[in-house]
């Protein structure tokens, strides 16, 4: 098995150089965002390819990547590459490969969006009139007892919010002036961004 995590403007001078030091169906682990598997086809002939999308929580080992292999690719294979990615994380496979815009839009630049949610709390508790380390620390704590709670239950996100916002309370309210700035339909607006843009850079890299 070959990994190849190269900046996406390296990889194709890189397979290149790589190309005549390959073994026949050895396997090529790509971890380059917006290289597409007919690319790599292009740039290194018939290798059995996997296409991943980690990202920086990877580096906790507490990561989501998304992968997807070529037909070419042996069960053994797909066995290795998501060994490797599970050693860093959860590794999920698409099957499609279309759906890896989809995966860099959720997980792949997911933690930027908790970071700005994270922000925001911090800021807005700091003008309800909190110190900034104690509205810092409070939202960090928050976030991370929350995913915690999440990922620890069989219980889907919806219903744990239900759970918490108590009729006529001030979770309630909060979520209702959530929902009245068309918060759902922001978030699905931003993520439809993303996959765009992962799709548009695709078509650019692989030129």
């Amino acid at each position: 098995m070959v990994v190849l995590a190269v900046k996406p403007q390296m990889m194709k001078d890189v397979c290149q150089g790589l190309k005549s030091s390959l073994e026949p169906h050895q396997l090529i682990v790509s971890v380059a965002a917006g290289i597409t598997c007919a690319s790599m086809t292009q740039w290194l002939g018939e290798q059995p390819v996997v296409r991943c999308m980690p990202n920086t929580p990877s580096l906790l080992r507490q990561g989501a990547s998304g992968l997807y292999a070529t037909d070419n690719v042996t069960s053994e294979q797909r066995e290795q590459a998501e060994t490797l990615l599970a050693a860093v994380g959860v590794a999920v496979w698409v099957e499609q490969e279309k759906h890896m815009d989809a995966v860099t839009a959720v997980s792949g630049s997911g933690p930027a969006y908790f970071f700005l949610m994270m922000e925001a709390m911090t800021a807005a508790g700091v003008k309800l009139g909190l110190p900034e380390d104690i509205a810092k620390k409070l939202t960090l704590q928050t976030a991370l007892g929350s995913a915690l709670i999440a990922t620890g239950s069989d219980v889907d996100a919806g219903e744990l919010r239900r759970r918490v916002a108590s009729p006529g309370g001030t979770t309630e309210a909060a979520i209702k002036a959530f929902q009245a700035g068309g918060f759902e339909a922001l978030v699905e607006t931003a993520l439809t961004a993303a996959d765009h843009r992962a799709a548009e850079l695709a078509e650019q890299l692989g030129k």
